[in-house]
């Protein structure tokens, strides 16, 4: 095809555009202070991701044109995506409030689900279910944790990279194998983005994501499931079990922080994959472990709930159950015991 040139072109802008952002937050000091949340030791230059955001946006203008994705889909993932960025990155040269930041993101999330049309129907055991208002609450809650979660998966470094090229490409993957090539680009253009600011992010990391990347991959991704519902319900599943290891860490350990009554807006390293970076003293063979599960174990459960039949809620279970196995292996959500922090450096 005559626009496959858009995905070095992506990958390529994002790489430059990080290179720039990193000189820049040099410049400026717009750096990461190692807090009660980092999982490095030294000062590290952050706001990286806000090239992944411009090197995507400007990629989705050539889409429209070229009529490789729906214009409801590109104005849902441009107008909830780049205000989850724009705060972000406000939040990552300054300090915005958790209130200012939740409503901005509850905004963006109503934005992208007004633009698709609500939330599709659900396909649950076989049934068909239309959720009505419940649902539109239930998709606006999901987008919001969606963003909220892999921010603070995005603790060590090249991980929240790995997660979204493994699971963007297994869906370009999942699409082509049913049919829906034409649903490959923005996934597929949202992996080449990433993959061009991964060359710095990669351990030891040279820049860090900062806010505005983290959120905009997480509302982006969320977007790109829902849309994938209204098209083949068994797709949600599918986007469900990709997203598995950010989704299962990040719900476990909120989840067990309300029940012991902890600050959950507090900074933390209670996730399992901070405790498992602890043990191991590093950051790559976590990031590493995490891209060979994605691609090992839950790819091969998503093609098997979209092209060889398996129900998508049993389909979700098989694959989430070991990911809860490690997540208590490795401490989701305990209380940390004083350790040192952990750098590549």
């Amino acid at each position: 095809m005559i626009y496959l040139w858009l995905i070095p072109a992506v990958a390529i802008v994002s790489l430059i555009l990080t290179a720039v952002l990193r000189r820049y937050a040099l410049a400026r000091r717009v750096v990461d202070v190692p807090n009660a949340r980092s999982s490095h030791l030294v000062p590290i230059p952050t706001g990286g991701g806000v090239a992944i955001v411009i090197a995507f946006l400007l990629a989705l203008p050539f889409l429209a044109w070229a009529k490789l994705a729906t214009m409801p889909l590109l104005i849902a993932i441009g107008g909830a995506g780049g205000l989850v960025a724009v705060v972000g990155f406000i939040d990552d040269h300054g300090h915005v409030a958790a209130r200012w930041r939740l409503l901005g993101h509850f905004f963006a999330a109503a934005w992208a689900l007004f633009y698709l049309g609500g939330p599709p129907p659900i396909l649950l055991f076989g049934w068909t279910l239309n959720l009505g208002w419940l649902g539109c609450v239930l998709a606006t809650v999901y987008l919001v944790w969606m963003l909220n979660l892999y921010n603070f998966m995005d603790g060590i470094d090249g991980l929240a990279c790995i997660e979204a090229i493994s699971a963007c490409l297994g869906a370009c993957l999942l699409y082509w194998l049913n049919g829906f090539e034409s649903q490959i680009w923005v996934p597929g253009l949202l992996a080449m983005a990433v993959v061009g600011f991964f060359f710095w992010n990669f351990p030891p990391a040279r820049i860090f994501m900062g806010d505005a990347g983290s959120g905009f991959i997480g509302m982006v991704l969320g977007v790109v499931s829902i849309q994938a519902a209204w098209i083949a319900p068994q797709l949600l599943w599918a986007w469900l079990i990709l997203l598995g290891v950010f989704i299962v860490d990040a719900t476990f350990t909120l989840i067990r922080r309300l029940v012991r009554g902890d600050k959950v807006y507090e900074a933390h390293r209670s996730h399992a994959y901070q405790f498992a970076s602890r043990r191991y003293r590093k950051h790559l063979p976590v990031t590493l472990v995490v891209g060979a599960i994605n691609i090992g174990w839950l790819l091969p459960i998503a093609v098997c709930v979209t092209s060889f039949g398996v129900d998508g809620v049993l389909g979700l279970i098989i694959a989430y159950l070991p990911l809860v196995i490690l997540a208590l292996k490795f401490h989701a959500g305990e209380v940390e015991k004083s350790s040192p922090s952990v750098s590549d450096l």
